[in-house]
């Protein structure tokens, strides 16, 4: 209602957001060949995971901004636009990495990078797509000039920003430094190895599309029976939750396992890669399923302003499970040790997020952020 103030919070996140991007993009642009060696690349591979990697890390103001921009949106109860924009860039990234892998309609074969600026290309246009929107819907949140103007770090708005950004932001820092450590271990087997890491990574995350967004929509339906007053529908939204993820995430595990080969075969020629990449991903993909159902019992937490023990849960499981468990079952069967870890980590997730839920956080008074 407050469209002014809506707009003041706006331009204090993003402007905050798009410096963040920034500072990723030039520190680790400027970097990223002394990275790539830190992490043990392979010297085969190394001048393309670098090309790939600094894409990556250059994509970082957009890939920020497009994130918030979707968590904006979904904070003001406008929870079908940002699922279009998702639906948008992962169904262009889909297309875009098969045309730059393949050099269809003329394009150039980009190799590795096809991945990373198809990522870049999906982004863009669907932050594009997404401006667009808004400023034809009137949308609170559409940039126009007064959002321009708001585009700057308000003090007394910062402390709140933060407040709420920071716990998440740092979940996703340990996540990125963990998978950071995983690849590390990953490259110590070879270039193959690194390949079937991508190529995995890739298929995993499309996977895990519709349990991220669910968890998302759970989260939302949370705060608005919050705030209607109507905390009693809580447990239903958490089992409804639950109930789609096993079906909608469960159904995708089920056709990826059946078709995995071809599937793989989008992201890699080589054979012998591509056998290594269809039995890394048997071993971890069905965890998807379990990923999704702690991950809706965090969103309805968070829903109540209960962020910082989910968070912790969630950090806990992956420094103090999945790296440790990576390293130890690595030196023990291989390579395929390190997939093992993300199964281990999503059970050990889920034990925790079910235990703080039924034994704390549904025995505690819910009440309105704001």
């Amino acid at each position: 209602r407050d469209t002014g103030r809506v707009k003041a919070v706006a331009g204090t996140a993003l402007c905050v957001a798009l410096l963040l991007g920034l500072a990723v993009a030039l520190l680790g642009g400027s970097f990223t060949p002394a990275l790539m060696r830190a992490l043990g690349t392979p010297a085969n591979i190394l001048d393309e995971a670098t090309a790939y990697a600094r894409i990556v890390l250059l994509n970082m103001p957009l890939m920020f901004l497009f994130l918030l921009s979707t968590a904006m949106l979904r904070g003001v109860s406008d929870t079908v636009t940002p699922l279009k924009a998702l639906v948008l860039s992962t169904v262009l990234g889909l297309v875009f990495t098969p045309a730059f892998i393949l050099g269809w309609a003329g394009l150039p074969r980009m190799g590795v990078a096809s991945g990373a600026l198809a990522s870049v290309l999906s982004t863009a246009c669907a932050l594009l797509w997404l401006g667009w929107h808004l400023r034809r819907r009137l949308h609170p949140l559409a940039p126009d000039a007064t959002l321009l103007r708001h585009l700057r770090i308000d003090p007394r708005l910062l402390a709140t920003v933060l407040r709420i950004g920071v716990p998440t932001g740092l979940q996703m820092i340990v996540i990125s430094l963990a998978e950071l450590a995983l690849l590390s271990l990953v490259n110590g087997f070879g270039s193959d190895a690194t390949a079937a890491y991508g190529a995995v990574n890739q298929i995993v995350a499309y996977v895990q599309f519709p349990a991220i967004s669910i968890a998302i929509t759970a989260s939302i339906l949370g705060a608005q029976a919050i705030g209607a007053g109507r905390s009693e529908r809580l447990g239903d939204i958490a089992r409804t939750g639950l109930l789609m993820n096993l079906v909608l995430t469960g159904a995708l595990v089920t056709v990826a396992y059946l078709f995995s080969r071809a599937v793989i075969g989008f992201f890699i020629t080589s054979a012998p890669v591509l056998e290594l990449a269809q039995n890394l991903l048997h071993i971890m993909l069905w965890s998807s399923v379990i990923f999704g159902m702690a991950s809706v019992l965090s969103g309805v937490m968070r829903a109540s302003g209960s962020v910082l023990v989910p968070t912790a849960i969630s950090i806990f499981c992956i420094l103090g499970v999945e790296v440790p468990v990576a390293v130890l079952m690595s030196r023990q069967i291989g390579v395929q040790g390190v997939w093992v870890a993300y199964p281990v980590a999503f059970i050990a997730m889920l034990l925790l997020q079910s235990l703080y839920y039924r034994l704390v956080w549904r025995r505690r008074p819910i009440r309105k952020l704001v």
